[in-house]
């Protein structure tokens, strides 16, 4: 009998502590959502907001930045600096847009992949967490462009590589820039999050050319490289219902682009 109870009484102790971890982990993917999110209620106009600014120009509440790392690219006059929101700033050994490891993603319906930033010849891949801009610094003009007009969550940057890649053999060098990014309020709850359609852009060499590569309606999910051919694979959803977010069931799409002239978006599925 004393067994039996003890034995009860350990299945209890495993349940409540699978019960008590399973919160945990809800309640933390709660938080991490919650952190990585923007209002867009707009500042009171007689409100000092000038620390709250990137390059002057304040469209979004309460947002403090800094800048945080200068990303070298493969074309020497041609860098990058990293703007983050500074209450939620990661330091600069976990932004290092110089190495090659293996990060685990997530598409919209949360299944998971691993994916390496440099699994692309000649393009390095920066994830953003709380990145809200980039900046374009061009050594030879001292001229400074920003990516986005306003702050926006930057999801995935495509860049040309500070080392020298080649495929069988040919040296290849990219002159332009990709980014996926979550940048406008699209199912208007006030907020720009994960909530919102994710846009995919190509910008060229000076960041100054801009291209929408999904048509509208369009969130990117995730990519993937082909190697025999040089072009990347763009798995997207389409926002069937127009509610400018991506529910469960609406359709997985796929486009390609060419890696040598990736201005343009086609429709393989």
């Amino acid at each position: 009998m004393k067994k039996k109870i003890a034995i009860a009484f350990c299945i209890i102790l495993i349940v409540l502590s699978v019960m008590y971890a399973i919160k945990s982990y809800k309640e933390n993917k709660i938080r991490e959502y919650k952190d990585e999110q923007i209002s867009t209620e707009i500042v009171n106009e007689s409100q000092d907001t000038s620390i709250n600014s990137i390059d002057g120009n304040l469209t979004l509440n309460k947002i403090l930045s800094k800048p945080n790392n200068v990303i070298l690219t493969g074309i020497p006059e041609h860098r990058l600096v990293t703007i983050y929101r500074t209450n939620k700033l990661i330091s600069n050994d976990e932004v290092d847009a110089t190495s090659s490891r293996y990060t685990t993603e997530y598409d919209e319906d949360g299944n998971e992949y691993e994916v390496s930033e440099r699994y692309v010849p000649g393009i390095q891949i920066l994830y953003g967490y709380n990145l809200l801009n980039l900046a374009h610094y061009n050594l030879k003009t001292e001229k400074l462009v920003y990516f986005f007009g306003k702050p926006a969550l930057i999801k995935t940057l495509y860049y040309p590589s500070y080392t020298q890649d080649s495929i069988e053999k040919i040296p290849v060098i990219r002159n332009y820039f990709l980014v996926s990014v979550y940048d406008e309020d699209t199912n208007k709850d006030k907020f720009i999050n994960r909530k919102d359609l994710r846009k995919f852009y190509y910008y060229d060499i000076n960041a100054e050319t801009r291209n929408s590569l999904l048509p509208k309606y369009y969130s990117a999910a995730r990519s993937q490289y082909d190697s025999k051919n040089d072009v990347l694979y763009i798995f997207a959803k389409n926002d069937a219902n127009k509610n400018g977010q991506i529910d469960k069931n609406e359709p997985l799409k796929i486009f390609w682009i060419d890696l040598k002239n990736p201005i343009l978006a086609k429709r393989l599925f």
